[in-house]
C-alpha cells in the first residue's frame, strides 16, 4: 500500500511566520527552513525576537485565523486522499495547525507542541522527535508502505530522500542548486501527476 508524506507550508498553506512578518513589519521574522537548515537554531531566533518585542502566542493565532491554504491545495489534497492515503509531516505546532487543518479537510498531521508561560510568551519548544519527517518515513517504511515524500524546504530533504519516491515542490533556487537531482514541481497538476505515478505505477 503507498502513503504520502507532505510538508504544509509553502506546500498547501502560506509560510506562518512570513505572515506574522508581513502583519508586525518584523522583517527578521521572514526567515524560514528555506533559509535555515537548524531548525533549532531558527527557532530560538524567533523566540528571541518575540521576547524582544513582547509578541504573545496570541498574536501570532490571530494571524494565522486569517491564514487561507494556498490556491488549489485543497482540491489538490482532496484529490490525493481520494487516491491514496495522505499524512501532513510538518515541524509545525498543534498550537498554530487547527484552523488550517479544519480548512484542508482535518488531514492527519504530525507535528510538535509549544511550552508557553502563564503570560502566553513561547518559552520553548517540544519536538515530537529529532528529524521526526524522516523518522516517520522510516517507521511508514517498516510497516510495508510504500512512500512518496515532498516539500520544500531544507527539513524536508531528509524525509525526501529516505522515501522510495519524491519530489520538491516551489523550493527556492538555492535548494534545487544543492539538489538537483530531485524532480522539481511548481504546479499541483504537475504534483499529482507525478503522486499518481507512483501510486498506479
Amino acid at each position: 500500500m503507498e502513503i504520502v508524506c507532505l510538508d504544509l507550508e509553502g506546500v498547501l498553506v502560506p509560510e506562518i511566520w512570513i505572515a506574522f512578518s508581513e502583519k508586525t513589519g518584523i522583517p527578521e521574522l521572514r526567515i524560514t527552513t528555506r533559509e535555515e537548515p537548524d531548525y533549532d537554531k531558527l527557532m530560538k531566533y524567533r523566540m528571541g525576537i518575540l521576547r524582544e518585542h513582547n509578541l504573545r502566542l496570541s498574536d501570532i493565532q490571530d494571524v494565522i485565523a486569517t491564514i487561507r491554504p494556498l490556491e488549489g491545495a485543497k482540491e489538490f489534497l482532496d484529490k490525493v486522499r481520494a487516491l491514496t492515503q495522505v499524512v501532513i509531516l510538518s515541524d509545525t505546532f498543534s498550537e498554530f495547525a487547527s484552523p488550517l487543518m479544519r480548512q484542508l479537510g482535518w488531514p492527519t498531521i504530525f507535528c510538535n507542541s509549544l511550552e508557553v508561560d502563564e503570560d502566553n510568551m513561547i518559552t520553548g519548544i517540544r519536538m515530537r522527535q529529532i528529524d521526526g519527517k524522516r523518522k516517520a518515513i522510516e517507521a511508514l517504511r517498516s510497516l510495508n508502505f510504500r512512500t512518496f515524500a515532498a516539500g520544500d524546504s531544507y527539513n524536508d530533504l531528509t524525509m525526501i530522500h529516505k522515501a522510495d519516491c519524491g519530489c520538491l515542490f516551489r523550493a527556492p533556487e538555492r535548494i534545487l542548486k544543492e539538489e538537483p537531482d530531485l524532480r522539481l514541481c511548481t504546479t499541483y497538476d504537475e504534483f499529482y501527476a507525478e503522486i499518481e505515478k507512483f501510486v498506479k505505477g
